[in-house]
């Protein structure tokens, strides 16, 4: 099953980006494998899938601690808490879910204490202004990406948005639009292109109109591996 997904997630990245005038290769899929097994996720990594998203820290442990992740980047999607981030700070690859400066201190502490190498991070922005998502507010975007440029240990890499539930996926649409023109603005405004040059947008049911709004990575699970059994 993943096999046959992966191949129609493909043709149709290979449509939208088409659509937008973008480079197929400039799109990575995020294998969200939240809730999947081991199985499942060896299943993918056959299939030179070797991107990962887990939203919880312990989860991710666990499965990491099977070997299951050897060889890929592992990365954090769900919301972090500061007693979370010493373990964070150790096994993954890249976090997506920076929305403090208080949070991206604790991470580069732990990333100086912890690491040989920077820890990757994206900073997540509640575009929308949902009081049920996590994220900085728009008008903070710039100022913590200053402070966080400004620490060591880290490497500021994009912004990450999760959008609102919407009834058809052109819903989301704008909320996509807005974290790019907000990305070009912060550019304008003197943060560094290559801090910004990655936007996480988009998911299972809304990724076409995210790539065609700018995404580089598309965040996909049940698209992917198929619905979730839930315990």
């Amino acid at each position: 099953m993943i096999r046959t997904n992966l191949k129609t997630i493909k043709d149709n990245i290979n449509r939208a980006c088409d659509k937008a005038g973008r480079d197929p290769g400039s799109v990575r899929i995020l294998a969200v494998s939240k809730s999947f097994d081991q199985r499942t996720i060896s299943e993918a990594r056959s299939l030179n899938i070797s991107y990962f998203g887990e939203n919880r820290v312990q989860e991710a442990r666990s499965k990491a601690l099977t070997g299951v992740f050897q060889g890929a980047t592992l990365c954090l999607i769900g919301h972090l808490q500061t007693n979370k981030a010493s373990l964070a700070a150790r096994i993954f690859d890249e976090i997506q879910s920076v929305d403090s400066l208080k949070i991206a201190k604790v991470l580069s502490k732990f990333s100086l204490k912890y690491r040989d190498d920077v820890l990757p991070v994206y900073m997540q922005v509640n575009v929308a202004g949902d009081n049920g998502k996590h994220g900085c507010m728009p008008d903070e975007a710039y100022n913590l990406a200053k402070a966080i440029g400004g620490l060591e240990g880290l490497r500021l890499d994009g912004l990450m948005t999760i959008a609102p539930l919407a009834q058809v996926p052109e819903g989301s649409r704008q909320h996509f639009r807005n974290l790019r023109l907000l990305r070009d603005d912060m550019i304008n405004m003197g943060v560094p292109a290559d801090n910004l040059a990655g936007l996480s947008m988009g998911m299972s049911s809304d990724y076409l109109a995210a790539i065609e709004e700018g995404a580089t990575v598309v965040r996909l699970g049940t698209a992917l591996f198929g619905s979730r059994l839930y315990k």
